[in-house]
Parts: structure tokens; C-alpha cells; sequence
């Protein structure tokens, strides 16, 4: 299906959304997730169905000054 990563369209084969950060290969617990402009909570990555058309920003934590 296509959707919308950072602003990038992409066609995955994900159907939830810990499912697609496995296949984008995130690793890690440091980074959060808004769907359609909402922050996700952790717990309901796994539950949470990714639909034609979603947008997906994957928020990292970012040093500097």
C-alpha cells in the first residue's frame, strides 16, 4: 500500500505500524510516532492498522545547540 513516510511516499507491504518500522529497519526505543498528525502511544503500535493514504512521521531525538 502507499503512504506517506517523513514525507515521502512509499510503498510498503506493512499493515501496522510496528510492522513497518521493522521493515524500515528502526531499531530502538528512542523515537516517537505521529499517524495523520497524532501522536501514537507505544502500546498501541502493534493494534494500530495502517491504512492507504496515512501519514507516518517518525520523530528521533536530535543533539545539538
Amino acid at each position: 500500500m502507499r503512504v506517506t513516510v517523513n514525507g515521502e511516499q512509499r510503498e510498503v507491504s506493512a499493515d501496522h505500524v510496528d510492522a513497518l518500522l521493522s521493515e524500515l529497519e528502526y531499531q530502538g526505543s528512542h523515537f516517537a510516532i505521529a499517524l495523520n498528525f497524532d501522536v501514537l502511544p507505544r502500546n498501541r503500535w502493534a493494534e494500530t492498522r495502517l491504512r492507504p493514504g496515512d501519514e507516518i512521521e517518525i520523530i528521533t531525538p536530535r543533539q545539538g545547540g
